[in-house]
């Protein structure tokens, strides 16, 4: 397979385009995910990654990103604003804390979840589809290519051809026991089709 000197590919088999865009989302995923102390150790995770990038541009990148350093656990780490309406810069995430909350979320959101091949449909209540649809996006599961959300549904693509129903189980584990309604149904069900 040739590729264009202007795309990178991660080791996850994901190109990433040379673009200032993915270079800055690039680098917000690796803060959010590893402590990381000097603009040095960011740049070899961004090598890691497939993304080569100039001591200069990574020092204007972070500056146009709002990277501060704090200290943390691990001594002074950079980190990014918050999302939303909090914006207190954080440090990274310990491990398993997206995953942790990804589960959570799904234990609150999650109403029902139906597949097929690869293709995985969760439905929430109105209104919180993209919440849990950034919480599974930031989780980075390798058995989840990438979600879209409208109002009360997430389409989540599964990374193997027929891994949807796997994934729909996932979630509903993830979400905890079946609920039971007024009308003694489950609010958590389990629709698939293959």
């Amino acid at each position: 397979m040739t590729r264009s000197p202007a795309e990178a590919v991660a080791p996850t088999g994901v190109a990433v385009p040379a673009t200032k865009a993915a270079r800055h989302q690039l680098i917000a995923e690796t803060l959010v995910r590893h402590s990381v102390a000097s603009q040095t150790v960011l740049a070899e995770l961004l090598a890691e990654r497939g993304v080569t990038v100039s001591q200069g541009t990574l020092s204007r990148d972070l500056d146009e990103l709002g990277a501060v350093r704090i200290r943390s656990a691990d001594g002074l780490v950079y980190a990014l604003p918050g999302e939303g309406g909090d914006r207190t810069p954080k440090a990274a995430e310990p491990p398993g804390a997206a995953y942790e909350r990804l589960a959570r979320i799904a234990g609150e959101t999650l109403v029902a979840a139906a597949s097929s091949a690869n293709v995985i449909v969760l439905r929430t209540p109105p209104g919180a589809a993209q919440y849990l649809a950034s919480a599974v996006d930031h989780s980075e599961l390798p058995s989840v290519l990438g979600c879209v959300a409208g109002d009360d549904t997430v389409l989540v693509v599964a990374a193997h051809p027929d891994g949807g129903q796997a994934l729909a189980r996932m979630f509903l584990d993830m979400a905890g026991s079946p609920r039971p309604t007024d009308q003694g149904s489950t609010t958590h069900t389990e629709e698939t089709q293959t």
